[in-house]
């Protein structure tokens, strides 16, 4: 069966943004997400189960692309980074989201229409 035009590159996914599709990222993102005020850095690691210098890494990254900030400041006379989402990383993360949504929404439909290929094996 041949692909028409109009369908040509339909599952493409241009959206799926690379920085943010990372396992990682995504958690850190997804944490800021649910707390706009922002995380102190124990507790963004503890929610991402994440290692110290492996959420350091993707802090770095999401910062760089400007989807987080992070504020250092001090908490208790003790050293604090506290992580937030930015105003340009919240857009970015609900727009990759759409995306995301649409791969659901894509392979629901083509599961429903496609034959049940599975075999029983006795």
């Amino acid at each position: 069966m041949a692909i028409s035009e109009r369908e040509h590159g339909r599952f493409s996914y241009e959206g799926l943004d690379r920085v943010i599709h990372e396992k990682a990222r995504l958690s850190v993102l997804t944490s800021l997400v649910a707390h706009p005020k922002g995380l102190a850095f124990p507790d963004l690691k503890r929610l991402c189960n994440l290692t110290d210098g492996n959420l350091s890494r993707h802090l770095a990254v999401l910062q760089e692309a400007d989807l987080v900030s992070l504020e250092k400041g001090q908490s208790q006379n003790r050293p604090q980074t506290v992580c937030r989402l930015t105003t340009a990383g919240r857009g970015r993360f609900l727009d990759y989201l759409a995306v995301l949504e649409q791969v659901v929404r894509d392979t629901a439909k083509a599961a429903e229409r496609a034959p049940d290929f599975s075999t029983k094996t006795a």
